[in-house]
């Protein structure tokens, strides 16, 4: 069963990933691209399309070694460059990742995702020194001692779970109120993909499942995650629910409720949250929750 419908995905540009260590080929770039900028915290400080991104030249006159070379749209170069707001007005990603292009977005989330971790990775994980950025932005080096650094991705599974003709769906306390979701959680060192899965499930919500399904992935660059779409079966006459610390509440709901939630989602807001609502159609856990609904349906 395919997936559509969330950010991140479309892609769009090839990140060229050949012309990353190009210094003379990036700074011949450099005055035609393209470049997204960023503020201290990655939300973007220019418009949504392409073609309104101001260009390099208007810019520097040179390529700053902190721009990081994002990739090739089109012809068109990309960079991402990280400045002061200095109250300009201000788009985060996930706005981005509902209401920009699928191509923008999909810039912005690989941007966000790469300065996220350079701030984080200013310095040598082995002896501290301060690193030096490498790669058209996608490395560090440290000058000291010569360990190298790149970007990280966490995958993380986030499944819809049947049994028979319900769907498992759990809450976070912190969520807002009336909002469920499928359940999620990070893969563990040496695990695969299924048995993720089958973990994660019976830890938050003490259900046992089989028949794991990979159906789709999406970037999630909040600030490293890969989240992995999967399906799920448990018994037609698994037990109800029993949470775990990280959810407040799950259970089991039916057909007619998810078709009550999928409409509620969808209706402007007004008035007091609706009992039952799912996420934005930014994240992938929708793509799944409406996947099974359709599939149920028919």
């Amino acid at each position: 069963m395919s997936l559509s419908g969330f950010a991140f995905a479309e892609g769009g540009f090839d990140r060229a990933g050949h012309l990353r260590e190009a210094e003379e080929a990036l700074d011949a770039l450099w005055p035609r691209a393209r470049v997204l900028l960023l503020d201290g915290e990655s939300r973007a400080l220019v418009p949504g399309e392409l073609p309104a991104w101001p260009l390099g030249a208007a810019l520097r006159g040179e390529r700053p070694r902190a721009a990081l070379f994002l990739g090739m749209a089109g012809d068109t170069p990309c960079f991402a460059l990280e400045e002061r707001a200095e109250g300009r007005p201000a788009c985060d990603l996930r706005e981005a990742g509902m209401r920009w292009p699928g191509r923008e977005a999909s810039l912005f989330a690989a941007a966000a995702g790469v300065l996220n971790w350079q701030r984080r990775a200013r310095h040598c994980g082995g002896c501290g020194a301060r690193v030096e950025l490498r790669q058209g932005g996608w490395s560090v080096r440290c000058p000291a001692c010569g360990l190298e650094a790149y970007p990280r991705t966490d995958p993380a599974v986030i499944v819809a779970v049947s049994s028979g003709e319900r769907l498992l769906l759990g809450r976070q306390a912190r969520w807002p109120a009336g909002r469920w979701s499928v359940i999620a959680g990070f893969i563990e060192p040496g695990e695969s993909l299924s048995q993720a899965v089958a973990r994660e499930v019976f830890e938050e919500t003490g259900v046992r499942v089989q028949q794991v399904r990979f159906a789709a992935a999406q970037p999630w660059p909040f600030p490293s995650a890969l989240m992995l779409g999967c399906f799920a079966e448990a018994a037609p006459d698994a037990p109800d629910p029993v949470v775990g610390e990280e959810l407040e509440d799950a259970r089991w709901f039916s057909h007619e409720e998810v078709a009550q939630g999928l409409a509620a989602s969808d209706a402007p807001a007004a008035g007091e949250p609706p009992p039952i609502a799912f996420s934005p159609r930014l994240s992938i856990a929708r793509s799944l929750i409406e996947a099974w609904h359709a599939r149920a349906s028919g």
